[in-house]
């Protein structure tokens, strides 16, 4: 997949809308509900001839009653220990809270790139941003997802942390193949076996995956993208 960023970050700042703006799709579905995003989605992004994967995952919560926490805790650490660049989304809004604190002391012991972004803040709201240096990460990056405000510094900012990947992965090399069926029968788990890796989520309750996850996967076959 070349090189990969991770959005991560508490539920509900606005990681899928972010994903959504930055690959130019509607695939990760968004609400005002948090912990809507469950597994962790793939997609790609294109700007200024570079062309690089972004990864959508579950809101990292700890010491909540969702039964997932755990779960996309696991999802969102697979996603940054595999990342090249990890953009740590807040909400400029809210301000600090806790969990975004939570959250910044895991992300400060990673040796990867970390670009703090507080999101839902436009430009003449640029002030609520400085708090959030209290993090220890750095310069916060003002965008605002829904709009695209910032969006494209922020790119750039992207670009120059992530080394030039020679070998772009050609879309026509790759066999899509799309796991269907009804809720529960176990698209997930033969997705997961298929993998080797527990890429998605299983749980014993219906409905668990609400995104369509695109998962990529290469042996002497060939290359695949499953659905």
């Amino acid at each position: 997949m070349g090189n990969l960023v991770a959005i991560v970050g508490r539920p509900n700042v606005g990681k899928s809308t972010l994903f959504n703006r930055l690959t130019q799709t509607r695939h990760a579905i968004v609400a005002d509900e948090a912990g809507t995003t469950r597994d962790r989605q793939y997609g790609k992004c294109e700007w200024t001839g570079r062309e690089f994967s972004i990864v959508d995952t579950g809101g990292w919560v700890v010491n909540s009653d969702d039964i997932f926490e755990e779960e996309i805790r696991k999802q969102v650490q697979l996603a940054t220990d595999e990342a090249d660049v990890i953009l740590f989304l807040v909400d400029g809004h809210n301000g600090v809270t806790d969990l975004d604190e939570a959250v910044a002391g895991i992300l400060r012991r990673t040796k990867k790139p970390v670009i703090l972004v507080c999101n839902k803040v436009d430009n003449n709201e640029v002030y609520l941003a400085a708090e959030f240096y209290s993090l220890g990460l750095g310069d916060p990056h003002c965008i605002s997802a829904a709009t695209g405000s910032g969006t494209g510094d922020l790119l750039d900012w992207v670009l120059e942390n992530i080394p030039e990947d020679d070998e772009n992965e050609d879309d026509d090399d790759v066999i899509k193949v799309a796991i269907v069926g009804k809720p529960n029968v176990g698209k997930s788990s033969l997705l997961n076996r298929i993998l080797g890796e527990e890429r998605v989520i299983v749980s014993n309750v219906a409905g668990t995956t609400r995104d369509a996850i695109d998962s990529y996967f290469e042996n002497e076959s060939g290359k695949y993208c499953f659905i």
